[in-house]
């Protein structure tokens, strides 16, 4: 089963404690503020706040927000990270491939959304793993168009969406079916029971205890 740390990429001691405790996967969400790619989940309000949706409210400058640069080198060329382009500015896309190009143009780098048009932004990059993310059930039904018609690398969707005949469909396709998120053993137990081939988690010590011991 592929391990996924969810949004552990969005702070740098995060990141290097998910690649050390040997997942498959470390998801980073990519975020365009004022011209610049910013890691974080939270969204944007004006200049001044962060908005965690149902959650919390913070001003920019209590919370640490790192940059797709700091993030790549703390990676320093694994090839372990999933980076998730957030909107609403599709410019993400093309700003992402270009520090990719610049930074780390040989090392293997998997790019998840749910705006799949901004894959078209990594035409040229072979090393780019493209994962199509769906978190609605508009979505996941274009997902299951979309696999019949051309390959992909892997899936991203939300678990409630899924049943097991769902997830045997999707694999008559691609190998890699995740789903998110899974974050307690309730979860883990239904992610298994659908058949999904991966999770991606917030769970740290969860994650660490499914991985292979080395």
């Amino acid at each position: 089963m592929t391990l996924v740390a969810h949004r552990a990429g969005n702070a740098l001691a995060d990141l290097r404690a998910a690649l050390d405790a040997g997942v498959d996967l470390v998801e980073a969400d990519v975020r365009l503020h004022r011209g610049t790619l910013e890691m974080r989940h939270a969204r944007a309000i004006g200049r001044q706040l962060l908005w965690e949706p149902w959650r919390d409210l913070n001003r920019r400058r209590d919370i640490p927000v790192p940059l797709l640069a700091d993030v790549l080198t703390t990676a320093a060329g694994d090839s372990r990270l999933m980076l998730d382009l957030k909107g609403p500015f599709r410019a993400v896309a093309p700003l992402t491939a270009a520090v990719l190009r610049e930074t780390a143009p040989d090392v293997p780098v998997t790019v998840c959304t749910r705006d799949w048009s901004m894959f078209a932004a990594f035409d040229g990059l072979p090393h780019i793993r493209r994962v199509y993310s769906a978190g609605s059930r508009r979505q996941l039904d274009q997902v299951r168009q979309l696999v019949r018609r051309q390959p992909v690398h892997g899936l991203s969707i939300r678990l409630d969406l899924l049943t097991a005949d769902v997830v045997a469909e999707l694999h008559e396709h691609t190998d890699l079916v995740m789903v998110w998120s899974v974050d307690t053993e309730a979860a883990l137990a239904r992610a298994r029971s659908v058949g999904a081939s991966g999770i991606i988690s917030k769970n740290l010590p969860m994650l660490r205890g499914l991985a292979p011991a080395e």
